[in-house]
């Protein structure tokens, strides 16, 4: 059961969140379908908690921003703006996992301008879907993860 706790953490915590989580879960001999519950979960929590507590995440990064003297838009920010301009919010839910991470891709969907509504639906389908096919190709045995060496 702590296990699974751990899965829920780590699905969680940005940066780690589902696609290092799901795969490292499976192959250490956990339940896929447990893993997948607990890294959703764990990811969608608080990948909703910065979507209803955007304002004041925007205040707390723009003071923090201040407070440290850096000026203009981080990479990941930047990064996340050509993935808005080119893709709009489906895209930055679908490839934000893998380049800007589940949170920042949330967090930017809102700085540009999408509805709340929007970002969370887009947002639990990328999630859903990227911790099903994260979740059914390790299962199955594709090697992407794990290397023998």
């Amino acid at each position: 059961m702590i296990e699974y706790l751990l899965v829920f953490l780590g699905g969680a915590i940005p940066w780690l969140e589902i696609a290092l989580v799901v795969p490292l879960g499976i192959v250490s001999g956990l339940s896929p379908v447990g893993v997948m519950i607990a890294a959703f979960t764990g990811n969608l929590l608080t990948v909703l908690f910065v979507i209803f507590g955007f304002e004041k995440v925007k205040d707390w990064l723009t003071s923090r921003r201040k407070k440290k003297g850096k000026e203009g838009e981080s990479k990941k920010t930047e990064r996340g703006k050509r993935i808005w301009n080119k893709y709009g919010m489906p895209g930055v839910a679908l490839l934000g996992p893998f380049f800007i991470g589940t949170h920042i891709s949330a967090f930017i969907g809102l700085l540009f301008g999408a509805k709340k509504a929007n970002v969370t639906i887009w947002m639990i389908a990328s999630i859903a879907l990227w911790t099903l096919v994260l979740g059914i190709a390790t299962a199955l045995g594709f090697n992407f993860f794990v290397r023998e060496f």
